[in-house]
């Protein structure tokens, strides 16, 4: 042992007599690389990432070269884990360089840098930036006796394997490059993601969800991300076994041990499971613990409660004076009422059930709509940032609590909202505001929803809102390829397949072909028929329990419990727990889910381990009657027919009941035998369910597809083959503005209100954000974008918990500001 550790000293100081590159000592920033800096070139022409490239392939080589002579198996895996990031550093150069040296060209203006194009080199530059720190850490720690060699061997093999899947992307970006004129970031002729996936190899997304999961984000989010990773792959254990917990909390401790298992789990995911897993999963900040978090960390409010608008024609009066009659939308779910929440630092004089107020009314309001995907959250999950914005803001913001796909697709949360909104045009007083001024604001589909409700406004020549917020918003829905769109390819919060289902559920649910909103060669649904039979995850999985009161701040001190708005619109958009999940995803239909209650078309019980006693105990030992005071209690269940004709033999002699009262006669000697009987067979029973639970609670429970020979495949998770994401691409969307708010015509989009849009780079929706502002610029209207660097998409609701996130919601506040045309100052508290 003195003799192997004296050697690698005297190769380690032979090395050292070796002569360093200038790059061998130069620092670096850690990661993530900023996309705003990326495209820059120092004084000499050479961008200054080309040092940090150099470096990285002089401390690979520094490595390679000490390792070389190790003949140990990790050792030897070192020494090609090196030399191959050395290969991959020479061949992904030349692709990111001439993408860095063009992606100027497509930003929104020289003080707002951003696009797809940069933020897929900043990427690179972000693993890049790994891959040093991971090497100069080995440089410096590798002659230690206690250096982990087989913890390293491990890293710079997942760095290796991200760097080339990166090169693999680069060719793709190449391939939009040339199939887009300069300065659009979309193609200039229609164009598949089949036919651009098909330009190149299949793409490892393995590797974007393993031990590197989360390298291109800040520091302060990596764990977050990391730990809402854990958190989807454990809770799809539990999906898909009936609703577990407990073998979510062990298979979930299993993921966070084990990157590379997680990296599978998540990718298969992300590539068969249907809409109903992803409502299901973010459906999880609906729950009764997390309804509490805002209430304990946010800012407090005086105001915070849920106005039910009762399905009923409102008459408005347009910019011309004429009177106009909006109807309550019925579109795929009929009549029904609307839920909007009403969140104020300050109770004023007219609100609805504030009366004693003495403060006046508010000059602005703040029109609201969550996003989600269109398919789940609601204002109750994004009160957290809602209840800091309220505060800062000091005027009353509305948010609208619409319907979800896939039960209710396009168009009916936009009718909702457009149906909010004439509704607030009236009742100004009932939410404490005169409405002097009027600002939309919404964050991912809920900024879709209110472009597009602006859209329908102006056509209806009603009054318009004096600004429009936009955060991280998808505005063209469809799947036209951009290099901002590739980014959910890697994106721990958006995979791919959740955001394409996600969009799919929304635009077109139903693959059946006939379409009830009107549009040509779309799929939605029939008018008042829901596309889908899903259950909500309510019912579905036992982990969301809907509260029985009305939630609402009361003037009393006795109003405590809180039932969200979207509790509401889910029991009335879903149907109760009796329906039958079947999915609208043609990718995985539900008969693909190997479970007993998709292939009987019944939903699963809340805890099927519980289940399984309950069960035992119903089948064989317990029954119910009636005491003296009419309540019902658990006795001894009565043998049947069958059973009184078994004479089985007991060794036991005393036992007269179980949990009941009931009496038994002692001389009735049959009828002890055969209680015991029953006990002893509950009791094997019992045993034997618990061992079979053991065992299939320490397994990992499959998501399987559609026909038994892709079954069989994708039945251990250890033999998955990456398959190409175009596989989701097998129908269109329609063309239409009010889906798409890009596609919208010149003579509206010239009359938009002022519009600030925030985005952030790593988003998939960035190069929708730029090009509808590049388009309003165009056309004269008042427009500005801010692109923030190493969060994600949906960062305003982790604003809590990550600085930079903060700050973020901080900048929202201040552009809303300035759209309301109020001043940087405190809440005016009575």
């Amino acid at each position: 042992m003195k003799l192997k550790l004296f050697s690698h000293g005297a190769r380690g100081i032979g090395y050292g007599l070796v002569k360093y590159s200038k790059y061998s000592k130069m620092s670096f920033t850690e990661s993530p690389a900023k996309a705003a800096l990326c495209c820059e070139e120092t004084a000499d022409g050479a961008p200054p990432s080309y040092a940090m490239y150099e470096a990285l392939k002089d401390s690979c080589q520094n490595n390679a070269t000490f390792f070389q002579p190790d003949d140990s198996e990790n050792g030897q895996r070192l020494y090609q884990g090196f030399m191959t990031l050395i290969d991959h550093i020479d061949t992904v150069w030349p692709l990111v360089d001439h993408v860095r040296k063009v992606a100027p060209q497509y930003d929104f203006d020289a003080t707002s840098p951003g696009n797809g194009y940069r933020s897929f080199v900043s990427v690179v530059d972000s693993c890049v930036l790994h891959g040093l720190k991971l090497s100069r850490q080995v440089c410096t720690g590798r002659d230690a006796l206690l250096f982990r060699k087989g913890y390293f061997v491990r890293e710079i093999e997942s760095c290796g394997q991200l760097l080339a899947s990166l090169g693999t992307c680069l060719h793709h970006v190449h391939t939009l490059l040339s199939w887009a004129p300069p300065g659009d970031l979309f193609p200039s002729e229609a164009r598949s993601p089949e036919e651009l996936f098909s330009q190149a190899d299949t793409i490892n997304q393995y590797c974007f969800y393993g031990r590197c999961l989360g390298f291109q984000f800040l520091p302060s989010m990596r764990g977050i991300l990391k730990g809402i990773s854990i958190c989807m792959a454990g809770f799809s254990e539990a999906y898909y076994s009936h609703g577990n917990l407990i073998s979510s909390v062990w298979t979930g401790g299993q993921y966070l041990i084990d990157p590379e298992m997680r990296a599978r789990r998540i990718v298969n995911i992300s590539q068969s499971a249907s809409v109903e897993f992803c409502k299901a999963f973010w459906f999880l900040a609906e729950s009764e613990i997390m309804k509490r978090v805002p209430s304990l960390m946010s800012s407090t409010v005086a105001v915070n409660k849920v106005i039910t608008i009762p399905p009923e024609p409102v008459t408005v009066t347009t910019t011309e004076g004429k009177e106009l009659t909006v109807l309550p939308p019925t579109v795929h779910l009929g009549l029904q009422s609307l839920n909007v929440r009403l969140i104020s630092v300050n109770k004023r004089i007219g609100m609805n059930g504030e009366a004693s107020s003495s403060l006046p009314a508010a000059e602005g309001v703040l029109f609201h709509c969550h996003g989600g995907g269109f398919v789940a959250q609601s204002s109750k999950s994004h009160e957290m940032y809602l209840r800091e914005w309220a505060a800062k803001l000091n005027v009353p913001i509305l948010s609208v609590d619409y319907s979800l796909a896939p039960q209710a697709p396009f168009p009916r949360a936009l009718e909702e909202v457009y149906y909010a909104y004439c509704w607030m045009l009236n009742n100004f007083s009932t939410i404490g505001t005169t409405g002097k001024r009027i600002v939309f604001a919404g964050d991912s589909a809920g900024a879709n929803l209110l472009a597009s409700c602006t859209l329908k406004i102006l056509s209806s020549g009603l009054r318009s809102p004096e600004g429009l917020f936009l955060a991280y918003a998808p505005l063209l829905v469809s799947f036209t390829p951009s290099p901002a769109r590739l980014l959910c390819l890697m994106d721990p919060l958006l995979p791919f397949g959740f955001m394409m289902r996600c969009l799919k559920a929304y635009a077109c649910p139903n693959p059946s072909g006939n379409t009830g909103c009107g549009h040509k060669n779309c799929n939605c649904a029939k008018p008042g028929h829901s596309t889908s039979n899903a259950t909500t995850p309510l019912d579905s999985n036992g982990f969301l329990k809907v509260s029985p009161s009305q939630e609402g701040i009361s003037e009393g001190p006795s109003s405590f419990e809180e039932v969200s708005p979207s509790d509401l619109a889910e029991l009335q958009a879903h149907k109760s727990g009796s329906e039958r999940r079947q999915s609208s995803d043609t990718t995985i239909s539900a008969a693909s889910l190997q479970s007993e209650h998709t292939a009987t078309g019944f939903s699963p019980p809340e805890d099927k381990s519980q289940q399984v006693v309950s069960d035992f105990l119903e089948r064989y030992v317990l029954d119910s009657d009636t005491d003296s005071e009419g309540r019902r209690i658990p006795v001894i269940k009565p043998n049947t027919g069958q059973e009184e004709n078994s004479h089985r033999e007991v060794e036991s002699e005393n036992s007269s009941t179980l949990v009941g009262e009931l009496p038994l006669e002692d001389q009735d000697r049959e009828n002890k035998k055969r209680i015991k009987t029953r006990i002893s067979e509950a009791a094997t029973g019992i045993m034997g369910a618990m061992s079979s639970r053991l065992a299939y609670i320490t397994g990992s429970n499959n998501i399987s597809r559609t026909t038994q020979e892709e079954i069989a495949v994708r039945s251990n998770l250890d033999a998955l083959i990456a398959r190409s994401p175009s596989d989701e691409f097998i129908f269109s969307v329609p063309r239409d503005p009010l889906l798409s708010p890009y596609w919208a015509d010149d003579k509206l989009l010239c009359r938009f209100p002022p519009c600030r849009i925030l985005t952030v780079h790593l988003d998939p929706c960035l190069d929708d954000c730029v090009m509808f502002a590049k388009k309003l610029k165009r056309l004269g209207n008042v427009v500005g974008i801010d692109v923030l660097e190493g969060l994600p998409h949906g960062f305003l609701n982790f604003a809590l918990m990550a600085r930079e996130a903060n700050e973020g919601s901080k900048l929202c506040v201040e552009r809303i500001k300035q759209l309301l045309g109020l001043e940087s100052a405190p809440p005016d508290r009575r």
